[in-house]
């Protein structure tokens, strides 16, 4: 194992320290809760917006609080959910008096301990509405869900709910917008290696120097199939067309497409499945009117991709595109 690490049971509160050191202009580090805030949180008459997960991911989801996105995000270990205690430490720093939207992906660990917090913060009055995102198409249920995973729409529900919570919506509006977005969107992604967890030492799966996996999750759990290395056009389409299917994409619609490195993938092969997507796209006369390309939900060092196609309405790409101010995503300040 060769990382840039201290000691592997560090990892996660050494990467905190690291966000409180550069980012503290824009956030605050609670280390021994391991929360990130955003600076000038609670705002008075703002819905806060809280997510969170198992490390591992970055910069989902801590770099994504600030102006316009999340006002806190729960650092959990490696792979492994944070605590309720951690949500409802959280929760209270961004209470504004108007209630708090939790985002959830869906895996078990993440929604058991994300409910017991949003009960424990119901007794003390504070009004809690929770969205949870299930948009991998690759397995109905795995190793850590039942049901569809959450991944790649996260990122999108993220930015564009942030948006309308920053302009003082109502919780019932930003949680309604959130469900929106969920619905809307669909993922799938591929691995062309295995990543390895710090504590274990060792890949947590192996693949051959010829093989791919597709319809992996972000943990490494299996996908739809191994099969032989394919050339990229191939294995966009592999990964776009079940997309497309799903969310019964047809001729005259617009998305907005997120082609997102699992995290050991550089931006030069991103573009080239990007190219191939807008190629498939096209074909279709679906218009691609957003796009995102780079390594936003990652899983450690893994080498692959995946792809998120969001179909987009006017509301969407108003708050898509409103302002954002956070270390992992910035635009319109």
């Amino acid at each position: 194992m060769k990382k840039l690490i201290n000691q592997p049971d560090d990892v996660v509160l050494d990467s905190l320290r690291g966000v409180q050191a550069l980012h503290s202009d824009l956030l605050k580090v609670d280390l021994e809760n391991q929360i990130i805030v955003r600076a000038d949180a609670p705002i008075q008459g703002k819905v806060g917006i809280l997510s969170g997960g198992g490390s591992g991911h970055e910069p989902m989801h801590g770099s994504f609080v600030g102006r316009g996105m999340l006002d806190a995000a729960c650092a959990g270990a490696i792979f492994a959910s944070p605590a309720p205690y951690q949500m409802l430490t959280a929760t209270h720093a961004i209470n504004g008096g108007t209630g708090v939207l939790y985002i959830i992906k869906n895996y078990t660990g993440d929604i058991l301990n994300f409910e017991m917090a949003a009960e424990l913060a119901a007794t003390e009055g504070i009004q809690v509405e929770s969205v949870t995102t299930n948009d991998d198409v690759a397995v109905q249920d795995s190793l850590y869900t039942a049901g569809r995973r959450g991944v790649g729409v996260t990122v999108l529900l993220e930015k564009i709910v942030g948006g309308l919570a920053d302009s003082k919506a109502p919780l019932s509006a930003v949680a309604a917008l959130a469900r929106k977005v969920n619905a809307q969107g669909r993922s799938m992604g591929m691995a062309l290696t295995s990543c390895t967890v710090p504590t274990a030492g060792k890949p947590t799966f192996v693949l051959g120097d010829d093989e791919m996996e597709i319809g992996i999750g972000i943990h490494g759990e299996p996908g739809r199939k191994r099969m032989k290395l394919a050339p990229a056009a191939q294995i966009t389409e592999l990964l776009a067309n079940p997309i497309i299917e799903d969310l019964h994409l047809k001729a005259g619609e617009q998305v907005l497409a997120f082609v997102n490195g699992m995290g050991g993938t550089p931006l030069i092969e991103l573009y080239i499945v990007a190219n191939e997507l807008n190629r498939i796209l096209t074909g279709k006369q679906i218009k691609i009117v957003r796009s995102l390309v780079g390594n936003y939900i990652t899983s450690l060092e893994m080498a692959g991709c995946s792809i998120t196609l969001l179909r987009m309405d006017d509301e969407m790409l108003r708050y898509w595109d409103a302002p954002v101010l956070t270390p992992g995503l910035r635009w319109g300040i």
